[in-house]
């Protein structure tokens, strides 16, 4: 399978990453003021046509001080969901230095701002 890849284990075996293993690890390397797409993220996982997957995924996150998923948008820019709330989203986001505009109702990344990756 495409998606996993070999890694050595502390008892010596060899045991296959997971594309959510991946996908969480990436999210937690994502810097202060930065985000990435759902589309990014599982394109960088291994999987380009999993978007929908790794978001789940981040849904399923019990720990969002070491994982910051919320610094995971949707590809049109708008905030998308957060399993603690979307108010705790955009304070987290703005806390972040990401500026935010609203847009027919929703919440958007402006994407002039210089360093989010979209």
């Amino acid at each position: 399978m495409k998606h996993l890849r070999r890694r050595r284990s502390p008892f010596g075996n060899n045991r296959r990453v997971t594309f959510s293993e991946k996908v969480l690890r990436i999210v937690s390397k994502i810097p202060r003021g930065q985000v990435f797409t759902y589309g990014e993220l599982a394109t960088r996982a291994g999987n380009p046509r999993a978007a929908r997957a790794a978001g789940k995924i981040l849904n399923a996150n019990k720990n969002p001080e070491k994982i910051p998923c919320y610094r995971v948008v949707r590809k049109d820019g708008s905030t998308g969901g957060y399993s603690r709330g979307l108010k705790r989203k955009i304070e987290l986001l703005k806390a972040d230095g990401i500026k935010l505009v609203k847009l027919k109702g929703k919440w958007r990344i402006d994407k002039c701002h210089g360093s989010v990756q979209i």
